[in-house]
């Protein structure tokens, strides 16, 4: 399929699952307004490098997801820009793990503030211009987190769980107005961050990486294999076609069967 002519924008696209996904889009012929946080030069390196690659047009917004401010003011940068703003992929999110009692209020509201309402200021800036167009893609990018639960993630969970909620209330607003509102639900994604943590564990243990890994997706998913930011890339591709265009308020899992269990 192609996307010429539309415009993306993609939070936490700097690296991992959310550069994964600019390229996918990028590579269909998106404009693409990047997003993020990390040295300067980097960035603009791969600004520079995505544009002449997949000969779209690129931006970069510093935006903090964090703030309802920085978020609305992204949205309004890349509507100047390019002129729309048509396919929004809220990705950003970060993550802490400790039991419910000892959970730092601090981490609790960094979390609720960039993973969930992060995602809600970032669809009620853009859906007043995807209905004005009749046509728009919002994809979240929850969690199989979004769907089970694991200990000591009670934030990072509670969050994905209500991405999940709002994700169908929006789709349900929009259902006639040619906009559609789905997540992505991922299980381990192996990701340049989750590589570097395999290979100290497996330098810590001194075993090989292939056991560190087996360990690791063992205890949640039945296929013993990651998912990659490419394959993420691919399923929101899908998400914009017009094969898609009756797919609203889903969580699609791509989990290797971690929620089928």
């Amino acid at each position: 399929m192609s996307l010429k002519g539309k415009v993306a924008l993609v939070t936490g696209s700097t690296s991992g699952i959310g550069l994964g996904i600019a390229r996918a889009l990028g590579a269909e012929g998106a404009d693409l307004m990047l997003n993020g946080f990390g040295d300067a030069a980097m960035i603009e390196d791969l600004r520079g490098g995505m544009e002449k690659e997949c000969g779209v047009r690129v931006g970069y917004s510093a935006a903090d997801i964090g703030k309802p401010a920085d978020i609305a003011a992204m949205v309004a940068e890349t509507q100047k820009s390019f002129g729309a703003l048509d396919i929004l992929v809220n990705n950003a999110g970060i993550q802490f793990v400790a039991n419910v009692e000892e959970f730092p209020e601090d981490r609790w509201n960094a979390i609720i503030a960039v993973n969930l309402s992060g995602v809600f200021f970032g669809m009620q800036a853009a859906i007043p211009g995807m209905k004005a167009k009749g046509w728009g893609r919002i994809i979240n990018i929850a969690s199989a987190h979004g769907l089970v639960a694991s200990p000591q993630k009670v934030a990072y969970v509670a969050a994905k769980h209500g991405v999940v909620g709002m994700t169908k209330v929006a789709a349900i607003e929009l259902a006639n107005h040619g906009v559609t509102v789905n997540a992505i639900c991922p299980g381990w994604v192996l990701t340049p961050l989750v590589q570097k943590q395999i290979e100290d564990k497996a330098k810590a243990q001194g075993t090989d990486e292939e056991t560190v890994k087996h360990a690791f997706l063992a205890d949640k998913q039945p296929m013993l294999l990651f998912s990659t930011p490419e394959q993420i890339g691919a399923l929101a591709v899908f998400l914009c076609s017009d094969g898609a265009k009756t797919i609203t308020g889903a969580p699609l899992s791509i989990d290797g069967g971690w929620v089928a269990q």
